[in-house]
Protein backbone atom coordinates (compact mmCIF):
# COMPACT_ATOMS: atom_id res chain seq x y z
CA UNK A 1 0.00 0.00 0.00
CA UNK A 2 1.19 3.58 -0.60
CA UNK A 3 2.30 5.76 2.28
CA UNK A 4 -0.62 7.49 3.99
CA UNK A 5 -1.24 11.10 2.99
CA UNK A 6 -3.60 12.51 5.67
CA UNK A 7 -5.00 15.35 3.54
CA UNK A 8 -6.05 14.93 -0.10
CA UNK A 9 -3.46 16.40 -2.52
CA UNK A 10 -5.15 18.89 -4.83
CA UNK A 11 -4.54 20.14 -8.36
CA UNK A 12 -4.80 16.71 -9.99
CA UNK A 13 -1.88 15.20 -8.06
CA UNK A 14 -4.19 12.52 -6.58
CA UNK A 15 -5.07 9.99 -7.66
CA UNK A 16 -2.18 9.62 -10.07
CA UNK A 17 -3.65 8.66 -13.42
CA UNK A 18 -2.51 7.40 -16.77
CA UNK A 19 -4.27 6.64 -20.02
CA UNK A 20 -6.54 3.64 -20.29
CA UNK A 21 -4.33 2.41 -23.11
CA UNK A 22 -1.28 2.48 -20.83
CA UNK A 23 -3.12 0.64 -18.05
CA UNK A 24 -4.24 -2.14 -20.38
CA UNK A 25 -0.87 -2.36 -22.12
CA UNK A 26 0.83 -2.94 -18.78
CA UNK A 27 -1.79 -5.44 -17.60
CA UNK A 28 -4.10 -6.71 -20.36
CA UNK A 29 -7.66 -7.29 -19.20
CA UNK A 30 -7.73 -11.05 -19.65
CA UNK A 31 -4.16 -11.80 -18.61
CA UNK A 32 -5.47 -12.51 -15.14
CA UNK A 33 -2.58 -14.62 -13.89
CA UNK A 34 0.18 -12.20 -14.84
CA UNK A 35 -0.37 -8.87 -13.11
CA UNK A 36 2.53 -6.41 -13.01
CA UNK A 37 5.03 -7.35 -10.35
CA UNK A 38 4.77 -5.44 -8.18
CA UNK A 39 1.28 -4.10 -8.78
CA UNK A 40 1.49 -0.47 -7.65
CA UNK A 41 -1.58 0.80 -5.82
CA UNK A 42 -2.25 4.48 -6.53
CA UNK A 43 -5.24 4.93 -4.23
CA UNK A 44 -4.90 5.79 -0.56
CA UNK A 45 -5.63 2.94 1.86
CA UNK A 46 -6.96 3.63 5.36
CA UNK A 47 -7.20 1.12 8.21
CA UNK A 48 -10.83 0.92 9.32
CA UNK A 49 -9.78 0.12 12.89
CA UNK A 50 -7.51 3.18 13.23
CA UNK A 51 -9.49 6.31 14.26
CA UNK A 52 -6.78 8.68 13.02
CA UNK A 53 -6.73 7.05 9.59
CA UNK A 54 -10.52 7.13 9.44
CA UNK A 55 -10.44 10.88 10.01
CA UNK A 56 -8.18 11.09 6.96
CA UNK A 57 -10.55 8.83 5.01
CA UNK A 58 -13.41 11.20 5.79
CA UNK A 59 -11.43 14.08 4.31
CA UNK A 60 -11.03 12.12 1.06
CA UNK A 61 -14.70 11.18 1.08
CA UNK A 62 -15.74 14.79 1.61
CA UNK A 63 -13.43 15.88 -1.24
CA UNK A 64 -15.06 13.30 -3.54
CA UNK A 65 -11.80 11.45 -4.24
CA UNK A 66 -11.66 7.64 -4.45
CA UNK A 67 -9.87 5.67 -1.73
CA UNK A 68 -9.94 2.28 0.00
CA UNK A 69 -10.55 1.01 3.52
CA UNK A 70 -8.67 -2.03 4.78
CA UNK A 71 -9.17 -4.37 7.70
CA UNK A 72 -12.96 -3.96 7.79
CA UNK A 73 -14.12 -6.34 10.55
CA UNK A 74 -17.58 -7.22 9.20
CA UNK A 75 -16.12 -8.09 5.78
CA UNK A 76 -13.49 -10.28 7.42
CA UNK A 77 -16.22 -12.00 9.45
CA UNK A 78 -18.41 -12.45 6.36
CA UNK A 79 -15.43 -13.93 4.50
CA UNK A 80 -15.30 -16.68 7.13
CA UNK A 81 -19.06 -17.23 7.10
CA UNK A 82 -19.84 -17.03 3.38
CA UNK A 83 -18.88 -20.54 2.38
CA UNK A 84 -20.61 -22.07 -0.62
CA UNK A 85 -22.65 -24.25 1.74
CA UNK A 86 -23.81 -21.23 3.77
CA UNK A 87 -24.79 -19.26 0.67
CA UNK A 88 -26.45 -22.25 -0.99
CA UNK A 89 -28.62 -22.61 2.10
CA UNK A 90 -29.73 -18.98 2.06
CA UNK A 91 -30.46 -18.96 -1.68
CA UNK A 92 -32.09 -22.40 -1.77
CA UNK A 93 -35.89 -22.53 -1.83
CA UNK A 94 -35.84 -26.23 -0.89
CA UNK A 95 -34.21 -25.92 2.53
CA UNK A 96 -36.26 -28.78 3.97
CA UNK A 97 -34.90 -31.17 1.35
CA UNK A 98 -31.39 -29.97 2.12
CA UNK A 99 -31.85 -30.51 5.83
CA UNK A 100 -33.09 -34.05 5.27
CA UNK A 101 -29.73 -34.90 3.71
CA UNK A 102 -28.19 -34.41 7.14
CA UNK A 103 -24.65 -33.24 7.86
CA UNK A 104 -23.85 -29.58 7.35
CA UNK A 105 -27.26 -28.88 5.81
CA UNK A 106 -29.03 -30.01 8.97
CA UNK A 107 -26.69 -27.82 11.02
CA UNK A 108 -27.41 -24.83 8.80
CA UNK A 109 -31.16 -25.48 9.08
CA UNK A 110 -30.94 -25.51 12.87
CA UNK A 111 -28.74 -22.40 13.05
CA UNK A 112 -30.15 -20.22 10.27
CA UNK A 113 -33.53 -21.70 9.37
CA UNK A 114 -35.35 -18.74 10.93
CA UNK A 115 -33.70 -16.26 8.53
CA UNK A 116 -35.81 -15.39 5.45
CA UNK A 117 -34.63 -16.66 2.09
CA UNK A 118 -32.43 -14.49 -0.11
CA UNK A 119 -33.26 -13.97 -3.76
CA UNK A 120 -30.77 -14.21 -6.60
CA UNK A 121 -30.46 -14.88 -10.30
CA UNK A 122 -27.77 -15.93 -12.72
CA UNK A 123 -26.80 -14.36 -16.03
CA UNK A 124 -24.91 -16.03 -18.86
CA UNK A 125 -22.66 -14.47 -21.49
CA UNK A 126 -21.10 -16.18 -24.50
CA UNK A 127 -17.74 -14.83 -23.32
CA UNK A 128 -16.34 -13.02 -20.28
CA UNK A 129 -17.85 -9.60 -21.10
CA UNK A 130 -21.12 -8.52 -19.46
CA UNK A 131 -22.89 -5.36 -20.60
CA UNK A 132 -25.82 -4.11 -18.55
CA UNK A 133 -29.15 -3.56 -20.30
CA UNK A 134 -32.83 -3.22 -19.49
CA UNK A 135 -34.38 -6.36 -20.93
CA UNK A 136 -37.83 -4.91 -21.65
CA UNK A 137 -36.22 -2.23 -23.85
CA UNK A 138 -34.07 -4.62 -25.90
CA UNK A 139 -35.67 -5.28 -29.29
CA UNK A 140 -34.16 -8.43 -30.75
CA UNK A 141 -35.62 -7.72 -34.19
CA UNK A 142 -33.80 -4.39 -34.52
CA UNK A 143 -30.83 -4.86 -32.16
CA UNK A 144 -29.96 -8.53 -32.54
CA UNK A 145 -29.33 -10.91 -29.64
CA UNK A 146 -29.05 -9.32 -26.19
CA UNK A 147 -25.56 -9.17 -24.62
CA UNK A 148 -26.49 -11.66 -21.88
CA UNK A 149 -29.40 -13.86 -20.88
CA UNK A 150 -30.90 -15.10 -17.65
CA UNK A 151 -30.43 -18.77 -16.81
CA UNK A 152 -32.11 -21.21 -14.45
CA UNK A 153 -28.86 -21.82 -12.55
CA UNK A 154 -29.22 -22.25 -8.81
CA UNK A 155 -26.52 -20.74 -6.61
CA UNK A 156 -25.17 -24.25 -6.12
CA UNK A 157 -24.75 -24.72 -9.85
CA UNK A 158 -23.24 -21.25 -10.28
CA UNK A 159 -20.71 -21.88 -7.48
CA UNK A 160 -19.70 -25.20 -9.02
CA UNK A 161 -19.02 -23.51 -12.36
CA UNK A 162 -17.08 -20.70 -10.66
CA UNK A 163 -14.85 -23.25 -8.89
CA UNK A 164 -14.36 -24.98 -12.25
CA UNK A 165 -13.44 -21.65 -13.88
CA UNK A 166 -10.72 -21.10 -11.26
CA UNK A 167 -9.43 -24.66 -11.56
CA UNK A 168 -9.04 -24.69 -15.34
CA UNK A 169 -8.32 -21.00 -15.96
CA UNK A 170 -11.51 -20.55 -17.99
CA UNK A 171 -10.72 -18.93 -21.34
CA UNK A 172 -12.25 -15.53 -22.13
CA UNK A 173 -14.14 -16.85 -25.17
CA UNK A 174 -16.04 -19.53 -23.22
CA UNK A 175 -19.41 -19.05 -21.54
CA UNK A 176 -19.27 -17.18 -18.23
CA UNK A 177 -21.82 -16.89 -15.44
CA UNK A 178 -22.61 -14.06 -13.02
CA UNK A 179 -24.78 -14.43 -9.90
CA UNK A 180 -26.57 -11.30 -8.71
CA UNK A 181 -28.49 -10.66 -5.56
CA UNK A 182 -29.47 -7.77 -3.33
CA UNK A 183 -31.62 -6.29 -0.62
CA UNK A 184 -34.43 -3.77 -1.25
CA UNK A 185 -34.11 -0.38 0.42
CA UNK A 186 -37.19 -1.09 2.51
CA UNK A 187 -35.58 -4.01 4.35
CA UNK A 188 -33.50 -1.84 6.70
CA UNK A 189 -36.72 -0.29 8.01
CA UNK A 190 -38.26 -3.69 8.74
CA UNK A 191 -37.93 -5.60 12.04
CA UNK A 192 -34.62 -7.47 12.15
CA UNK A 193 -36.51 -10.77 12.29
CA UNK A 194 -37.41 -10.04 8.65
CA UNK A 195 -33.84 -9.26 7.52
CA UNK A 196 -32.11 -11.59 5.10
CA UNK A 197 -28.55 -12.81 5.57
CA UNK A 198 -26.99 -9.96 3.53
CA UNK A 199 -28.44 -7.31 5.85
CA UNK A 200 -27.56 -9.32 8.95
CA UNK A 201 -23.99 -10.09 7.90
CA UNK A 202 -23.19 -6.56 6.67
CA UNK A 203 -24.51 -4.32 9.46
CA UNK A 204 -22.75 -1.15 8.25
CA UNK A 205 -24.39 -1.57 4.85
CA UNK A 206 -27.90 -2.12 6.27
CA UNK A 207 -27.82 0.18 9.31
CA UNK A 208 -30.80 2.58 9.29
CA UNK A 209 -28.59 5.06 11.17
CA UNK A 210 -25.65 6.88 9.49
CA UNK A 211 -22.17 5.34 9.72
CA UNK A 212 -18.99 5.74 7.70
CA UNK A 213 -19.94 3.20 5.03
CA UNK A 214 -23.63 4.07 4.68
CA UNK A 215 -23.43 7.71 5.66
CA UNK A 216 -26.74 8.86 4.18
CA UNK A 217 -29.08 5.88 4.68
CA UNK A 218 -32.17 7.96 3.89
CA UNK A 219 -31.04 7.98 0.24
CA UNK A 220 -29.60 4.50 -0.05
CA UNK A 221 -31.26 2.27 -2.63
CA UNK A 222 -30.67 -1.08 -0.99
CA UNK A 223 -27.65 -3.35 -1.08
CA UNK A 224 -26.46 -4.87 -4.36
CA UNK A 225 -24.32 -8.02 -4.34
CA UNK A 226 -22.40 -9.50 -7.26
CA UNK A 227 -20.83 -12.95 -7.29
CA UNK A 228 -18.35 -13.13 -10.14
CA UNK A 229 -16.36 -15.97 -11.56
CA UNK A 230 -12.89 -15.70 -13.03
CA UNK A 231 -12.75 -13.27 -15.95
CA UNK A 232 -16.27 -11.83 -15.66
CA UNK A 233 -15.97 -8.19 -16.78
CA UNK A 234 -18.69 -5.57 -16.27
CA UNK A 235 -18.82 -2.80 -18.90
CA UNK A 236 -17.94 0.70 -17.77
CA UNK A 237 -20.76 2.74 -16.28
CA UNK A 238 -21.43 5.34 -13.61
CA UNK A 239 -23.73 5.50 -10.60
CA UNK A 240 -25.17 8.75 -9.35
CA UNK A 241 -24.96 7.67 -5.72
CA UNK A 242 -21.77 7.81 -3.65
CA UNK A 243 -20.76 4.17 -3.66
CA UNK A 244 -19.07 2.01 -1.01
CA UNK A 245 -18.06 -1.36 -2.47
CA UNK A 246 -17.10 -4.11 -0.03
CA UNK A 247 -15.17 -7.20 -1.11
CA UNK A 248 -16.11 -10.27 0.91
CA UNK A 249 -14.36 -13.08 -0.93
CA UNK A 250 -11.89 -13.15 -3.81
CA UNK A 251 -10.59 -10.08 -5.65
CA UNK A 252 -11.60 -7.75 -8.49
CA UNK A 253 -9.74 -5.22 -10.59
CA UNK A 254 -11.47 -1.84 -10.79
CA UNK A 255 -10.60 0.73 -13.44
CA UNK A 256 -11.94 4.14 -12.42
CA UNK A 257 -12.43 7.11 -14.74
CA UNK A 258 -13.51 10.56 -13.54
CA UNK A 259 -16.68 12.34 -14.74
CA UNK A 260 -14.83 14.60 -17.18
CA UNK A 261 -13.72 11.55 -19.20
CA UNK A 262 -17.33 10.69 -20.07
CA UNK A 263 -17.15 11.82 -23.74
CA UNK A 264 -14.35 9.31 -24.42
CA UNK A 265 -15.95 6.16 -22.97
CA UNK A 266 -18.70 5.35 -25.46
CA UNK A 267 -21.48 5.87 -22.93
CA UNK A 268 -24.94 5.36 -24.40
CA UNK A 269 -26.71 8.71 -24.16
CA UNK A 270 -30.28 7.90 -25.23
CA UNK A 271 -32.28 7.56 -22.03
CA UNK A 272 -34.74 5.12 -23.60
CA UNK A 273 -31.93 2.89 -24.84
CA UNK A 274 -31.63 -0.39 -22.91
CA UNK A 275 -27.98 0.35 -22.04
CA UNK A 276 -28.41 4.03 -21.09
CA UNK A 277 -25.51 5.44 -18.96
CA UNK A 278 -23.48 2.29 -19.69
CA UNK A 279 -20.96 1.56 -22.40
CA UNK A 280 -20.98 -1.44 -24.72
CA UNK A 281 -17.23 -1.18 -25.34
CA UNK A 282 -15.06 -4.14 -24.38
CA UNK A 283 -11.81 -2.40 -23.43
CA UNK A 284 -9.89 -5.64 -23.93
CA UNK A 285 -10.11 -4.79 -27.64
CA UNK A 286 -7.99 -1.65 -27.13
CA UNK A 287 -4.82 -3.72 -27.43
CA UNK A 288 -6.08 -5.11 -30.75
CA UNK A 289 -5.66 -1.62 -32.20
CA UNK A 290 -1.90 -2.30 -32.27
CA UNK A 291 -2.50 -4.95 -34.92
CA UNK A 292 -3.37 -3.54 -38.34
CA UNK A 293 -5.12 -6.78 -39.28
CA UNK A 294 -7.22 -6.92 -36.07
CA UNK A 295 -7.97 -3.20 -36.22
CA UNK A 296 -9.12 -3.33 -39.85
CA UNK A 297 -11.42 -6.25 -39.01
CA UNK A 298 -13.32 -4.21 -36.40
CA UNK A 299 -16.50 -2.33 -37.18
CA UNK A 300 -15.54 1.27 -37.97
CA UNK A 301 -17.55 2.74 -35.10
CA UNK A 302 -16.05 0.38 -32.53
CA UNK A 303 -12.52 1.16 -33.76
CA UNK A 304 -13.11 4.91 -33.54
CA UNK A 305 -14.57 4.70 -30.03
CA UNK A 306 -11.74 2.46 -28.82
CA UNK A 307 -9.15 4.90 -30.18
CA UNK A 308 -10.86 7.63 -28.18
CA UNK A 309 -11.20 5.50 -25.04
CA UNK A 310 -7.54 4.54 -25.26
CA UNK A 311 -6.62 8.17 -24.57
CA UNK A 312 -8.96 8.61 -21.58
CA UNK A 313 -7.44 9.04 -18.12
CA UNK A 314 -7.96 6.33 -15.50
CA UNK A 315 -6.59 4.67 -12.39
CA UNK A 316 -6.83 0.99 -11.45
CA UNK A 317 -6.84 -0.88 -8.16
CA UNK A 318 -7.24 -4.47 -6.99
CA UNK A 319 -9.97 -4.72 -4.39
CA UNK A 320 -9.30 -7.66 -2.08
CA UNK A 321 -11.28 -9.47 0.58
CA UNK A 322 -11.76 -7.32 3.67
CA UNK A 323 -11.48 -4.03 1.77
CA UNK A 324 -13.95 -1.31 0.79
CA UNK A 325 -13.56 0.92 -2.27
CA UNK A 326 -15.15 4.38 -2.28
CA UNK A 327 -16.33 5.41 -5.75
CA UNK A 328 -17.49 9.05 -5.79
CA UNK A 329 -20.67 10.14 -7.51
CA UNK A 330 -20.56 9.98 -11.31
CA UNK A 331 -17.16 8.24 -11.50
CA UNK A 332 -17.07 5.49 -14.11
CA UNK A 333 -15.98 1.98 -13.17
CA UNK A 334 -14.98 -1.04 -15.24
CA UNK A 335 -14.67 -4.26 -13.26
CA UNK A 336 -12.97 -7.61 -13.83
CA UNK A 337 -13.29 -10.50 -11.40
CA UNK A 338 -9.85 -12.03 -10.96
CA UNK A 339 -11.24 -15.19 -9.36
CA UNK A 340 -14.43 -16.52 -7.78
CA UNK A 341 -15.58 -13.55 -5.74
CA UNK A 342 -18.37 -11.94 -3.73
CA UNK A 343 -18.83 -8.18 -3.46
CA UNK A 344 -21.63 -5.99 -2.10
CA UNK A 345 -22.16 -2.26 -2.34
CA UNK A 346 -24.35 0.42 -0.83
CA UNK A 347 -24.88 4.00 -2.01
CA UNK A 348 -25.42 7.18 -0.02
CA UNK A 349 -27.22 9.56 -2.33
CA UNK A 350 -25.86 11.87 -5.00
CA UNK A 351 -23.20 14.52 -4.67
CA UNK A 352 -23.42 17.10 -7.43
CA UNK A 353 -20.38 19.35 -6.95
CA UNK A 354 -17.62 16.81 -7.62
CA UNK A 355 -14.18 18.41 -7.82
CA UNK A 356 -12.53 20.96 -10.12
CA UNK A 357 -9.79 18.42 -10.86
CA UNK A 358 -12.01 15.63 -12.16
CA UNK A 359 -15.42 17.06 -12.92
CA UNK A 360 -18.90 16.61 -11.53
CA UNK A 361 -22.48 15.73 -12.34
CA UNK A 362 -22.50 18.69 -14.76
CA UNK A 363 -19.86 16.99 -16.94
CA UNK A 364 -21.85 13.76 -17.04
CA UNK A 365 -25.11 15.60 -17.68
CA UNK A 366 -23.51 17.44 -20.58
CA UNK A 367 -22.18 14.14 -21.95
CA UNK A 368 -25.19 11.89 -21.34
CA UNK A 369 -28.20 14.17 -21.00
CA UNK A 370 -31.12 13.95 -18.61
CA UNK A 371 -31.78 10.65 -16.84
Amino acid sequence: YPDTIPSPPRGGAYPQMETLGELLQRWPQNDLDNPPSPFIERLQHFDFTDPEQMEAAKRYRDTEFPFKLTNVPELIAANEKWTDEYLMFHFNHRRRDMALRGGINAQLKEQYGHIPLSEGRCQESDDSFFAFFVGRNWNVDTMGPAPTKNTDFTFERWAAHARYADAVGLAQDEKHYYWQSGVPKTERRSPKLQWTMISLDLPSFSDPEPNFISFNPAEQKGIQCRFGERGVTAATHYDGGRNMVGMITGAKRYILSPPMECPKLGIVTKNKHPTFRHSLLNFDHINLLDSEEESDAMPKMEREWLELSKSSMAVDTVLKSGEVLYIPSHWFHYITSLQKSAQCNVRSGREFEGSPEFGSSADVLKCVGEE
